[in-house]
């Protein structure tokens, strides 16, 4: 029975790219005891393949017992299951950590023109785990006004934890009624607003009061992936 536990654990971790107790407990929304109870029973509860079919569309019968195929919520990318466990070498023969598929939301969101920007799905990306982190929002980029620093679709990675703005840094920004937009940020103490720059000097600038601007930060640009 041990073996069992042992072998579906390290599906569940493999599968949501966690390493340690305090990972998947974060994952699974549960206390770590939790965890460490399971593994003296040796038996998993019920309620964590529920958890991960809601949360990350995937196979119950997989995540127990290897039977494929490893996705079945509708909408989730169906991979098979020795792409999830195996590891991949990366450039210049490093080994690169096993992937996680995160959600992608458009820049318009639920409502463009509500006064606090929410994520809207539209989509799904495979990321290297380094690339993850739990405030971690995913966003296709529209338009080319952040070329080429940020090139029309590509994927961008935002840190919803980092909205202290700092000069020169990229961040989203939402802009209501034209939902978020990708820019440079720089302070204009004369006019007692924040610049919004794009690389591209043919689109305009645009501006946020200081006065409440954390209400149009939804965060920093932490990565960008796209083709060069």
């Amino acid at each position: 029975m041990s073996k069992w536990f042992d072998e579906s654990l390290e599906r569940i971790k493999k599968a949501t790219g966690t390493r340690t107790q305090v990972q998947l407990a974060e994952i699974l929304n549960i206390r770590q005891s939790s965890i460490s109870d399971a593994k003296r029973r040796s038996s998993i509860p019920a309620e964590w393949f529920i958890k991960l079919y809601r949360t990350h569309g995937l196979n119950p019968e997989w995540l127990s017992d290897g039977i494929e195929p490893v996705y079945l919520k509708p909408g989730k990318g169906k991979i098979a299951a020795d792409q999830i466990l195996s590891e991949t070498t990366a450039q210049y023969g490093q080994v690169q950590s096993r992937g996680r598929i995160v959600p992608v939301s458009s820049m318009a969101g639920e409502d463009a023109g509500a006064e606090v920007w929410k994520p809207q799905q539209v989509s799904e990306l495979s990321i290297p785990e380094t690339y993850y982190r739990s405030s971690l929002v995913v966003l296709k980029a529209e338009g080319s006004s952040m070329e080429p620093s940020v090139r029309r679709d590509a994927f961008v990675g935002i840190d919803d934890s980092q909205k202290r703005l700092m000069a020169g840094d990229i961040y989203a920004i939402h802009v209501p009624y034209q939902g978020v937009v990708i820019r440079r940020v720089f302070f204009d103490p004369e006019n007692s607003r924040f610049i919004l720059r794009p690389d591209d000097s043919q689109h305009p600038e645009q501006y946020i009061p200081v006065e409440n601007h954390e209400k149009h930060v939804v965060g920093r640009v932490v990565w960008v992936m796209q083709e060069l």
